[in-house]
Parts: structure tokens; C-alpha cells; sequence
């Protein structure tokens, strides 16, 4: 069974800093853009960031540039999203996903393939 996997999200102060891990299983990330969303509850999901695989082009919505990294390890087959400067707007429940080589920063269950479970970040003092 192919999966995505989330973790590493949980409650920090402003300013602090996580970094989120998206791991797959049944397959490796090699050959796809993998591409992290947010959702707050009733919203719509947003794109925050993405990596592509055929020249690890990465991707950043404007409000998080500067303060967020995405990088990829193939080999551990996981993705990470360093997110530093963290406030109180960046809360939300956050997703993976894995579609094809090139990134889209929408929420397009029609080119992303696979998604994972959502991991919480909470930002509050």
C-alpha cells in the first residue's frame, strides 16, 4: 500500500520553530513533486510549499518565504519542511502530498496521488 506519513508538528511559542517530516511508504519519493498544504477548519486547503524531482526546484507561497525550507532526502525517502519565524497566522493542520515531477502550490487531489493524514501545528504564547 502506497502512504504518506506526517509528523513532527506540535505546539510552539512565536517565533519558534518545527520541522515537519512527510515519509513514504510502499514506494520512494524519487520521482515525485511532493508538495505540503495547510487547512484550518472550514477552509479551503492552501498550498504552502513544494519540491519537484527532476531538478529539486522548490516552491514557496508568499507568505512563508524566507521563513520556511523544504528539502528532500530520497534516499530516507522523506521530505521536510523547516519552518522557522513561526506565527500565530501559521497555524493550521498540515498535509503532504505526492503527484507528479513538477509542483503545483493547489490542492488538486486530481495531480497530487497520494496524501497524508495531516499533522497539527499550533502557534500560540
Amino acid at each position: 500500500q502506497l502512504q504518506l506519513v506526517e509528523s513532527g508538528g506540535g505546539l510552539v511559542q512565536p517565533g519558534g520553530s518545527l520541522r515537519l517530516s512527510c515519509a513514504a511508504s510502499g514506494f520512494t519519493l524519487d520521482y515525485y513533486a511532493i508538495g505540503w498544504f495547510r487547512q484550518a477548519p472550514g477552509k479551503e486547503r492552501e498550498g504552502v510549499s513544494c519540491i519537484s524531482s527532476s531538478d529539486d526546484s522548490t516552491y514557496y507561497a508568499d507568505s512563508v518565504k524566507g521563513r520556511f525550507t523544504i528539502s528532500r532526502d530520497n534516499a530516507k525517502s522523506t521530505v521536510y519542511l523547516q519552518m522557522n519565524s513561526l506565527k500565530p497566522e501559521n497555524t493550521d493542520v498540515y498535509y503532504c502530498a505526492a503527484g507528479p515531477a513538477s509542483c503545483r502550490l493547489v490542492a488538486d487531489t486530481d495531480w497530487y496521488d497520494y496524501w497524508g493524514q495531516g499533522t497539527q501545528v499550533t502557534v500560540s504564547s
